[in-house]
């Protein structure tokens, strides 16, 4: 899987953060082999068109995040639907996606950890268990691993790695009980995408 991952990010010529912290290292895919899979030339490329170019920027975010076309066109769905069709509230609705907070909190290495963490089941979302990476969160919402899942291999001595890991400001995290309630609106979000691109491409 993993080389799919990153060929992914090569094609796209952008970091992703797909790998977790390999991004920040020097085994990360765009510095060991910085031109697009299968060509070794460096021979120019026409330039993009608009709809291209849109395209290109709804790869990026499918693959930040780890869904499929029919799951991003979803949120913008549920977005039009809340009124927030704009960037800011589309990126709100990613964010809180209970495998993105589970990421957030520093609980997951990356996404697709975080995902299958929370499709096994070892998440409760205000005291219920939830097997769902696609539940949205709410402001108020507390989030906490399951005391049946604490011995979990994920979260042995999470709480000591977690210190002086800096949170987002929108999530509040209490390490002694491995929970975190959201406390804002997520902001000051910075993707390597063109997100207003990628409103116009599902605008259309």
């Amino acid at each position: 899987m993993k080389p799919v991952l990153e060929k992914r990010e090569r094609s796209l010529g952008t970091k992703l953060s797909i790998k977790g912290e390999r991004c920040n290292s020097p085994k990360c895919a765009l510095v060991r082999k910085p031109n697009p899979p299968g060509s070794r030339s460096r021979k120019r490329f026409r330039k993009p068109k608009e709809f291209g170019l849109q395209m290109k920027e709804k790869q990026k975010m499918r693959f930040i995040y780890g869904l499929r076309d029919s799951q991003l066109r979803a949120v913008f769905i549920e977005a039009v639907r809340e009124g927030r069709a704009g960037a800011n509230g589309v990126l709100s609705l990613l964010e809180r996606r209970i495998d993105n907070v589970v990421f957030r909190m520093g609980l997951a290495a990356s996404r697709s950890i975080s995902r299958k963490l929370v499709s096994h089941g070892h998440f409760l979302v205000n005291g219920r268990r939830v097997t769902s990476p696609a539940l949205i969160l709410r402001q108020g919402d507390v989030i906490k691993v399951r005391p049946e899942s604490a011995g979990n291999k994920y979260f042995t001595g999470i709480a000591e790695k977690l210190k002086g890991y800096e949170f987002p400001v929108w999530i509040k995290l209490d390490l002694g009980s491995l929970s975190g309630e959201l406390v804002g609106e997520p902001g000051d979000i910075e993707l390597p995408v063109d997100i207003g691109a990628v409103v116009d491409y599902y605008s259309k």
